[in-house]
């Protein structure tokens, strides 16, 4: 058996976020909006129109701009508050995954009080979350469309998940000219998150026929824009990465993420290292592990990305997989592990410790200890060497 709910709306067009009024009116009800978003969208004349327009319509706006990268565990309890005194019926997120995962805990704090850490698990909401309304503006993160949420807990260093589909947005208005002045940094780092996101939902052992839909058609969308995207920045490549991001967000949100993840979060929670830098750079190592014990997946992988492996076997296929992916992550001009700010190898083993207490290890394609991990650190870091 197999099981497919996908709560949220979702409205995608290039210029769809002139509408957001007329849409959120026909979503939900009240008309008191808690916004949050962050300083840099402010900064960039993002946010004014939107709110003018809200407001013009008989909303009432309060603007919470405390989010950082990483959304931290003492930023989302200090909108906890805010939101609890301002008493909102809707909170709209405008922003990329840190801020649309700030989001999705805030709402749940409104309606459940204490702290965010509280919360970590699945299944993590008691009773129903202040509606959510999503509006992304990179093409990265999924979290739009996914039930889930990733918080670092501040004192523990750490990167924990809550899941539930209470938390899921009501209404995605996703809108990919947002993103279409995007730093070309950006755009690259979010977008190989997005891929990972596919890849993962696809081979991760609890893929199902349903997910593997979403993830075959996201992997195609993005392997074929993002140099184009990062290169050129067309509308057109733009806009498939937009769709391909949100496809990747249903995927994994129906199946899950897996060990690329795991090691991203245990790196974000330790130097608070971007989360899709941190996904870029291990997943080539982490593919080339898995290959080995799924090779059909992973061979059907690069044909769906358009790599020359028809007639090749399914070895040669994946090994075609892991080797493109590399030449990519130059391309685009991917971080190496040696130049992300903090990273030490005398970490590694706290590192490696983190990743295997993730609780998407288990769905790895591939059984992976702790050992496993460790390996995978310092060959990431070894390769990241100047020669």
């Amino acid at each position: 058996m197999y099981g497919f709910y996908l709560p949220t709306r979702v409205e995608f067009k290039p210029g769809c976020v002139k509408d957001l009024a007329v849409l959120l009116n026909d979503t939900v009800a009240g008309k008191r909006v808690f916004l949050i978003t962050d300083n840099g969208l402010i900064n960039a004349g993002l946010i004014e129109p939107i709110t003018d327009d809200l407001k013009k319509s008989g909303y009432l706006v309060e603007i919470f701009d405390q989010v950082r990268p990483n959304p931290k565990d003492t930023d989302c309890d200090i909108g906890g508050e805010a939101i609890r005194e301002f008493g909102a019926d809707i909170v709209l997120a405008i922003g990329g995954g840190s801020v649309i995962d700030s989001a999705k805990a805030i709402a749940l704090l409104h309606t459940h009080g204490g702290k965010i850490v509280q919360y970590e698990g699945r299944s993590c909401a008691r009773k129903k979350v202040t509606p959510i309304v999503a509006v992304p503006t990179t093409a990265g993160t999924g979290s739009e469309v996914t039930r889930s949420s990733v918080i670092t807990d501040t004192k523990r260093n750490f990167k924990f998940s809550m899941r539930d589909v209470e938390m899921a947005p009501k209404l995605a208005v996703i809108d990919p000219e947002l993103t279409y002045k995007l730093p070309k940094a950006l755009t690259a780092s979010t977008g190989m998150d997005a891929f990972v996101h596919a890849l993962e939902a696809y081979t991760c052992k609890v893929a199902t026929p349903f997910s593997d839909v979403w993830a075959k058609e996201a992997m195609k969308l993005i392997f074929t824009s993002l140099r184009e995207a990062v290169r050129e920045g067309s509308k057109k490549s733009r806009d498939k990465m937009m769709l391909g991001s949100m496809m990747a967000g249903i995927a994994f949100s129906h199946a899950d993420v897996a060990a690329v993840h795991c090691l991203a979060e245990a790196l974000g929670g330790l130097y608070d290292t971007p989360h899709g830098v941190a996904n870029s750079i291990f997943l080539p190592a982490v593919t080339e592990f898995n290959a080995v014990a799924n090779p059909e997946r992973h061979a059907e992988a690069a044909r769906i990305c358009g790599l020359p492996a028809e007639g090749c076997s399914v070895n040669v296929a994946a090994d075609m997989l892991v080797s493109e992916l590399r030449t990519l992550s130059k391309d685009i001009d991917i971080p190496l592990l040696r130049n992300i700010p903090g990273v030490r190898e005398s970490d590694f083993e706290q590192l490696a410790k983190s990743s295997y207490i993730n609780g998407s290890t288990p769905d790895n394609c591939r059984d992976i200890s702790e050992n496993d991990y460790s390996d995978i650190l310092y060959k990431t870091w070894k390769e990241s060497q100047p020669n």
